[in-house]
């Protein structure tokens, strides 16, 4: 039998084999071929770093210079004033973005389909979870402000929330990926709620309802995108409200209702007791109206002279505001949300759930933690404890945050630009390995 006289068409759904003119079959191989290498001209041209998403690179370098310039500025006093150089605390936060950026690289070149792996995924979770039970329950366990939420080991100290944010993405879409039809009956969701439902208990003990709120957030994110019913979603939600507010009233009737009082009260009420529970709200707000419209300079801060508690972690953002104004303040508003933007964009050119899954899950927690952290700058919300990506003091949350970065970088990578250039791709490979067996059975 000829080669010649052998015409394949390949089916895109099924991949059936069928004869057809030969014309028509070199014809379509020919131009699909043309497409492809358009397409890879196209990537040649454009992404000059191999083939990350450059707009997201970009996004993420700026507000992480922007960070540490901001960070410097809000922290020099306090340096100063604890017998330290003005940059003491700028100097660390640059050797952690050092290897939070060696991290970056390395997990840009490391394939992100390994993380869906159950030994890994389940391994990083219990990793995370065994840290959270040592805070709580070792001596180990670090107390600052009333919250008992750092480990320190050899003289460092870093919050374990930070590694269970992560585990929490990377174990419910190795999950939802493996059992993809477990979202669709109750009993099938018996296992996301039993991994998450202790992370939240101890949590919540520590206290840290910030953290236990961007977690469930996070959680129901990536099962409404698996495909959760609505009305699953909506019991799940519902029992986890009612969990997180029996677990505040169980811990407001153990250990009094102060901590939980004076947050409140400096919520509704600011202003209302300036030398004492309300000193933090109140000088956070004067920040934020001093600046005025273009601010008062870069530098040019009075509230970071310890005036503002936790000017360099929690409340960086009020010292953007004093110093950048109203300007900066919506500049880095926008910078996040342009991070959100790009970061549904490479999940929706994701080439498989698990990409998508992944990818959705570390923008929505770095978009819905600078919004939770911007809310409560701003009094919008009670004051919870929560740092603002990229601009608020601390090691393990800025290494782990741009490890996750590389992570979404590496899906960049294997992103397709449009349904056609995909279904292009996928066609052009079905046709040679056609013709690759064509040719082993014509030659038997």
């Amino acid at each position: 039998m000829d080669n010649d006289s052998i015409n394949i068409r390949i089916e895109e759904d099924e991949g059936r084999h069928k004869k057809s003119k030969p014309a028509k079959s070199r014809w379509e191989f020919f131009s699909l071929r043309k497409k492809i290498t358009k397409i890879n001209q196209w990537r040649i041209r454009d992404r000059k770093l191999g083939t990350i998403d450059l707009p997201f690179f970009f996004i993420v370098t700026i507000l992480l210079v922007m960070g540490i310039i901001m960070m410097f500025s809000a922290s020099y006093a306090w340096a100063i004033s604890e017998g330290e150089k003005g940059i003491f605390y700028a100097e660390k936060q640059m050797k952690f973005a050092l290897g939070g950026l060696l991290a970056m690289f390395i997990l840009t070149k490391v394939d992100y389909h390994l993380w869906k792996k159950k030994i890994l995924s389940v391994g990083v979770y219990a990793f995370g979870f065994l840290l959270l039970l040592m805070v709580k329950f070792t001596p180990l366990g670090r107390d600052h402000n009333d919250a008992k939420r750092w480990l320190g080991i050899g003289g460092f100290e870093f919050q374990p929330s930070e590694i269970m944010k992560f585990a929490m993405v990377i174990l419910f879409a190795t999950l939802i990926v493996n059992n993809p039809k477990s979202l669709k009956s109750k009993k099938g969701l018996v296992p996301y709620l039993l991994f998450l439902a202790p992370v939240i208990g101890l949590l919540m003990l520590q206290p840290h309802l910030s953290c236990s709120i961007l977690i469930c957030l996070i959680c129901f994110s990536l099962i409404y995108v698996g495909g959760i019913r609505h009305i699953d979603l909506a019991a799940i939600g519902a029992v986890s409200i009612a969990g997180i507010a029996a677990l505040v009233a169980w811990k407001m009737y153990v250990e009094g209702f102060t901590y939980f009082e004076n947050r409140f009260k400096s919520w509704l009420h600011p202003f209302s007791d300036p030398t004492g529970v309300t000193w933090q709200t109140d000088q956070s707000l004067v920040a934020i109206g001093s600046g005025g419209f273009f601010g008062m300079g870069l530098g040019n801060s009075r509230q970071k002279f310890r005036y503002l508690p936790e000017s360099k972690n929690d409340f960086v953002f009020s010292i953007v505001c004093e110093e950048l104004g109203y300007v900066g303040a919506v500049t880095v508003i926008l910078l996040f949300a342009f991070f959100v933007f790009r970061g549904f964009y490479i999940a929706s050119k994701s080439p498989d759930k698990f990409g998508m899954l992944v990818c959705i899950g570390i923008t929505v927690q770095v978009g819905f933690q600078a919004f939770l952290n911007i809310a409560v700058v701003s009094n919008l919300i009670p004051n919870t404890g929560i740092s603002l990506p990229f601009f608020s003091y601390g090691g393990t949350s800025l290494m782990m945050l741009l490890g996750e970065m590389g992570i979404i970088l590496n899906i960049s990578r294997h992103m397709t630009e449009t349904t056609e250039e995909a279904n292009a791709l996928k066609r052009v490979d079905n046709l040679r390995q056609a013709k690759k067996r064509t040719g082993r059975a014509v030659s038997k």
